[in-house]
């Protein structure tokens, strides 16, 4: 469960640019995690800037791009990019403990294929990602701001789906996944009512969950408890 962004929106939905649209949350580093971020971020890690980064000079390849924002700890981007070498993969997250500990998985993984960056998604996404060059956004649990005033604070609204298919080709898929029933319920409404994309779904809502996105430990506690999770795949055309 990550802190995405800490972008909000208003009732209309219109992204409300706070005078810091963000916070870079340092939080304690262990001894490993500081020792990763800097002995790998040098490798791994993407400085921002507000022109779009050059994704062949990034990788050195030509391959298709999965972004993940607010990747968490990174455990299960890491599993991605390590079961998908043919795949780039770029993870956005704002907490400092969560790239550490993303970096030293990845380095002990022997993962080439990830690059991070330890910053504001909506910011990345709005100037450092060309447009129609993504094969794949990815957003898992994001904050499900549960209570119903905090509802527009959810980070899936109309203007950040209209975002997200800017970045994605033509066939390009953005898959959430949530555990909150009611907000997989806001992020159908959204995406059913967002042009230019189709939904994945043969019965018009949500997937089964796909092999390439992996079972957190937390979920399967969860499917333990008896828990659900949705996962929703639209895909722009």
């Amino acid at each position: 469960m990550s802190d995405v962004t800490t972008a909000e929106f208003n009732e209309e939905g219109k992204y409300l640019r706070k005078v810091r649209s963000f916070v870079l949350r340092e939080g304690r580093l262990t001894k490993g995690q500081a020792q990763a971020m800097e002995q790998q971020w040098p490798i791994m890690g993407l400085d921002y800037t507000p022109e779009s980064i050059d994704l062949v000079e990034v990788f050195g390849r030509e391959a298709d791009t999965v972004l993940e924002i607010g990747f968490g700890m990174g455990a299960s981007l890491v599993a991605m990019a390590k079961a998908s070498p043919e795949l780039n993969f770029i993870g956005i997250e704002v907490h400092k403990p969560g790239v550490g500990a993303c970096l030293a998985e990845a380095a002990e993984a022997g993962v080439t294929n990830l690059r991070v960056y330890h910053h504001d998604a909506i910011e990345v996404l709005e100037n450092s990602i060309a447009e129609g060059s993504l094969a794949c956004v990815q957003l898992f649990f994001p904050d499900p701001w549960h209570k119903t005033r905090h509802h527009k604070r959810r980070i899936v609204q109309a203007p950040f789906a209209e975002l997200i298919r800017s970045k994605l080709k033509v066939g390009g898929v953005f898959h959430l996944a949530t555990d909150w029933e009611n907000y997989s319920e806001h992020m159908l409404e959204v995406m059913n009512a967002a042009p230019g994309y189709k939904n994945q779904s043969a019965t018009g809502d949500v997937v089964e969950r796909p092999d390439h996105r992996p079972l957190t430990k937390f979920e399967a506690r969860g499917h333990r408890l008896g828990h659900g999770v949705w996962d929703l795949m639209f895909e722009r055309v």
